[in-house]
């Protein structure tokens, strides 16, 4: 039997692509579709598991039905605050649960690649993260960007809400040692670009992710569900998914 799922913000860009990109996968199906308005209960109960890519106002609802019916949870939602972490991380005591700011394989590469550079490169070099969406994407930083300057805060023994600094106007001062620079951009119909610069005196080394269809996103979704399902109660990433870790 395969695993049904329930795509919960269908009707957005990628609940489209999910639904569209479930067919290439063997031991899947797509068992309801829901957006807002719609009785999330009630879908799920018919469900498995759950991919959930709608809006973090509805991440407390989302959380609790699945932990009463004990499904799966794949979250791709963006925005989530701390306090909506603390609450994702408290669900997975009861059920896996995969959170990513991020599905894409490539993605996930990159953010290995900043770990790694971060740490060969050494603290001379400047760290500064630059990401580029669509003109309609409403959340900034993206959870893709959150992720690479949360790795190279790790790897710098620094604090992401103390030293990342969200863009810079008038007359800042010199760049300090410790600050990871943050850029959000935003225009046209942009998937989503990601930099990470590392930059020293005399040398510059960047690495880039370009993104030209959501249907890399809904494959790794798709990908982590196949993957949670039957796994023990605990939060997941892609890293855990793809083997990285």
């Amino acid at each position: 039997m395969p695993v049904q799922v329930l795509i919960n913000g269908a009707k957005g860009r990628m609940g489209q692509s999910l639904i569209a990109c479930a067919h290439e996968f063997t031991g899947l199906a797509v068992g309801g579709a829901t957006d807002m308005g719609d009785d999330f209960s009630a879908a799920l109960a018919k469900c498995d598991a759950c991919i959930d890519f709608s809006h973090h106002s509805a991440l407390e609802g989302v959380l609790a039905a699945c932990i009463a019916g004990k499904k799966t949870l794949v979250i791709g939602t963006t925005g989530v605050s701390d306090a909506g972490v603390a609450r994702i991380r408290e669900a997975a005591k009861s059920i896996p649960v995969v959170y990513s700011g991020n599905y894409s394989t490539g993605v996930n590469t990159l953010l290995w690649l900043t770990r790694k550079a971060a740490e060969i490169l050494g603290p001379s070099f400047d760290l500064e993260v630059i990401e580029m969406h669509h003109r309609m994407k409403k959340d900034a930083p993206s959870g893709t960007a959150k992720m690479l300057a949360e790795t190279l805060a790790e790897v710098r023994a620094l604090q992401y809400n103390d030293d990342v600094r969200h863009g810079r106007l008038g007359d800042v001062g010199a760049r300090t040692s410790t600050e990871i620079g943050m850029h959000a951009v935003r225009g046209g119909d942009v998937v989503g670009d990601h930099t990470v610069i590392f930059a020293a005196p005399g040398e510059r080394v960047e690495l880039t992710h370009k993104a030209s269809s959501r249907d890399i996103f809904a494959r790794g979704a798709l990908r982590a569900i196949l993957w949670a399902h039957g796994k023990p109660a605990g939060l997941y990433d892609m890293r855990d998914v793809l083997g990285l870790k």
